[in-house]
């Protein structure tokens, strides 16, 4: 299993947490979503099929896109 910490600048509310934890929850292989609204913070463990990339993509669609490292 991997774990991916991700940095989310869009995320500022309980709803943004809902909105991370639901449509990252649904991808593939995705076992847990974490998402901490006061650090704007995501950890995401997955497994394949899931990937790092997928996932980061998921989330630019969704309107979080991670804030680059």
């Amino acid at each position: 299993m991997d774990t991916l910490n991700l940095t989310l600048p869009a995320v500022t509310c309980g709803h943004c947490k809902m909105s991370v934890e639901r449509e990252v929850g649904a991808v593939d292989g995705v076992v847990s979503v974490v998402v901490t609204v006061e650090n704007k913070r995501a950890v995401i463990e997955y497994a394949g099929p899931a990937t790092n990339d997928g996932i980061e993509t998921v989330l630019t669609e969704i309107g979080y896109p991670p804030k680059d490292a």
